[in-house]
């Protein structure tokens, strides 16, 4: 049914992407490559423009690739590229440099695997076939393709393995803190052969091998003859080393830099790639072009979407399903039916445990249980979630390999979640502590000041603020007095990582989504003490929160051997954090939002399609095996 209604509805989208295309012809500029978009909601002209069927040269204007040749992404690029280099956390490029444990972007750099959270399974790409461990798991190995080479012809070499840890750790010192407290070293065994080492405890355990197997699917491969070149330009000096825009960066992908402004980002198809070889995917990828235009907000990028101007786009849009329900718009999205995307992460608001009142758990609690959450699924979310009545409350995603992980039928677990909205329990749970309102202002107070609170996120995450508007709410119906603010992102998220900020009380953020080391990877990012203090602290608990039993708990787990204990640590982890609430998740919400609009390519990723291919916007991961399965649509 879903494809029938695709293609019923593709005439209806031809006639309006053609009515679309002649409204704006007369007011778009003729040279797309130095304006950037309005502040509007029109889209850029230069995707409307009927197929060229002709082969795009190098010199290609931008403004006129050929639609029939382009696949135009939308959601990841806000704002122009700073740079190329897989080494830099600074470079703004979120097309082509990007590496994070729920599937890295391999699109102009590789990794040796591809992860695939639909199985959990670690895809070979640089690598040449299964990994092996030895038989204590201190050392992990991998070969790499023979076929794998640069963009110069140069074979991939275990020596770039080894040259890229090196570099990482010696010029990226947070990185090295990800790492290094897990891999002891990476090595050449022979000129094709990587072994991965572990950090060994004082029993001579590896640390934790699940961040080794993280480890070789999110870490690029870099080639070791360019960052000598990269290094030495640069005089050792790390800051410069880090901040090289990298326009000269040798690559293995299947794309590579073309264009850049602030206008929009192009990568074009390196048709020398080694992974047409039969070892690998055995031909090229179909679009000749990735191309992400920088739309100057999420609405934007949304008519552009119905445009047919966008072909997958990784954004929210509210009641997607109208697109194709009631707009009879080619759209679909991988799930057919709510909540439309796999739900594998849980924006949260978290508690600035230093803000007076804020330290106390009650007081943390009551608000987390007075919120009403099927508002905040209901309005944030339109339904693009499963409630917590349907998925309860714990530390783990919804996904069923993370649920078994805990014991759900624990009486103290189902005795502490909660669904919300409760305003009756939390103003008892107030009372019977003593936070009481005693001048008759409406505002409880503790230890003589009122309860008076800010509720923060990114200005312009409309989700996000329809959240806080929500928390603060709630906090009215319970005698506290929260109001919220909206900051601009880049100021946000640069208070919210600071070691020590007070400006923020209660503030949303995100969570881990689905990696080879969950949930303990994001039970340790929301729980941990080891970030309390880290300026610059991307990694998690920005409310610094401290449990010595977590940390405890948090530490043993990848030492433990035994299933059923391991289980029995994480259901007292989940014990520990519905009892102390540090933070609480608002929603379940895909790590990615994966919309498509069919008609110019299809054979986009979809549940049930038997392909076991996860919804990455056909970048990510093992996501990008979307790029050789796409066809154009016959017109």
């Amino acid at each position: 049914m879903k494809k029938l209604t695709k293609i019923l509805a593709f005439g209806i989208a031809l006639i309006m992407l053609l009515s679309f295309a002649a409204c704006n012809s007369e007011t778009s500029s003729t040279d797309n490559t130095t304006n950037a978009p309005a502040e509007t909601t029109s889209a850029p002209v230069e995707t409307t423009s009927a197929p060229d069927t002709t082969s795009a040269p190098e010199t290609t204007n931008v403004v006129d690739l050929p639609r029939n040749e382009t696949l135009y992404i939308s959601g990841l690029q806000w704002g122009a590229v700073k740079g190329w280099n897989p080494l830099s956390s600074d470079n703004n490029n979120a097309l082509a440099v990007v590496q994070q444990g729920g599937g890295t972007r391999v699109v102009m750099f590789e990794t040796p695997y591809m992860y695939n959270m639909l199985d959990g399974s670690l895809v070979p790409l640089l690598a040449d076939g299964d990994y092996q461990w030895n038989d204590d798991k201190t050392e992990l190995s991998y070969k790499i393709k023979d076929a794998a080479k640069w963009n110069d012809g140069t074979p991939v070499t275990a020596d770039d393995a080894v040259a890229t840890w090196q570099a990482t750790i010696n010029n990226r010192p947070d990185k090295g803190a990800e790492w290094t407290p897990y891999i002891g070293d990476v090595v050449a065994t022979d000129s094709s052969t990587v072994t991965v080492k572990a950090v060994l405890t004082d029993d001579g355990k590896p640390a934790n091998t699940m961040m080794m197997l993280q480890f070789i699917e999110q870490q690029y491969i870099i080639q070791k003859a360019w960052l000598d070149t990269l290094i030495e330009r640069n005089g050792g000096d790390t800051a410069k080393i880090v901040a090289d825009p990298a326009e000269d960066a040798v690559w293995s992908g299947p794309y590579h830099n073309y264009f850049a402004d602030d206008t929009k980002v192009v990568l074009i198809r390196d048709d020398n790639y080694w992974g047409q070889d039969a070892s690998m995917w055995g031909k090229l990828p179909a679009p000749k072009y990735l191309v992400h235009t920088i739309y100057a907000d999420n609405n934007a990028g949304q008519v552009a979407l119905a445009a047919g101007q966008v072909d997958a786009c990784q954004q929210f849009i509210a009641n997607v399903q109208d697109m194709w329900l009631k707009d009879g718009l080619p759209i679909s999205t991988y799930l057919p039916d709510p909540p439309y995307g796999l739900c594998v992460n849980m924006p949260t608001a978290w508690f600035n445990t230093s803000s007076p009142g804020l330290d106390n758990p009650v007081i943390r609690k009551a608000i987390a249980i007075a919120v009403d959450y099927d508002a905040v699924n209901a309005n944030a979310m339109t339904g693009q979630s499963p409630t917590f009545a349907e998925v309860p409350r714990s530390l783990m995603s919804p996904l069923p390999t993370e649920q078994a992980m805990y014991n759900k039928d624990d009486a103290e677990v189902k005795d502490l979640q909660w669904v919300g909205n409760d305003i009756d329990g939390a103003n008892k749970m107030l009372d019977d502590a003593g936070i009481v309102d005693t001048d008759g202002d409406g505002i409880r107070e503790l230890d003589g000041e009122n309860l008076v609170y800010n509720a923060c996120c990114p200005n312009g995450w409309s989700d996000w603020q329809a959240s806080m508007e929500i928390v603060a709410e709630a906090g009215k119906n319970i005698g506290i007095d929260i109001s919220t603010e909206f900051p601009e992102a880049d100021v946000f998220q640069t208070t919210v990582t600071s070691a020590s900020q007070t400006q923020y009380d209660i503030f949303m953020m995100w969570t881990d989504s689905s990696t080879p080391s969950q949930p303990w990877s994001r039970i340790r990012k929301i729980m941990s003490s080891e970030f309390n203090g880290v300026e610059g602290n991307w990694s998690g608990n920005w409310g610094h929160y401290s449990n010595p039993r977590a940390d405890e708990l948090i530490k043993a787990i990848p030492l433990e051997t035994d299933e059923n204990a391991v289980k029995d640590m994480y259901t007292e982890l989940v014990k520990i954090y519905l009892t102390d609430v540090p933070s609480f998740s608002l929603m379940y919400r895909p790590d990615q939002f994966h919309v498509v609009n069919e008609s110019v390519w299809t054979g986009f990723t979809e549940q049930g399609d038997g392909r076991n291919v996860p919804p990455g916007h056909c970048t990510d991961g093992y996501a990008v095996a979307d790029l050789y399965n796409l066809q154009l649509v016959e017109q």
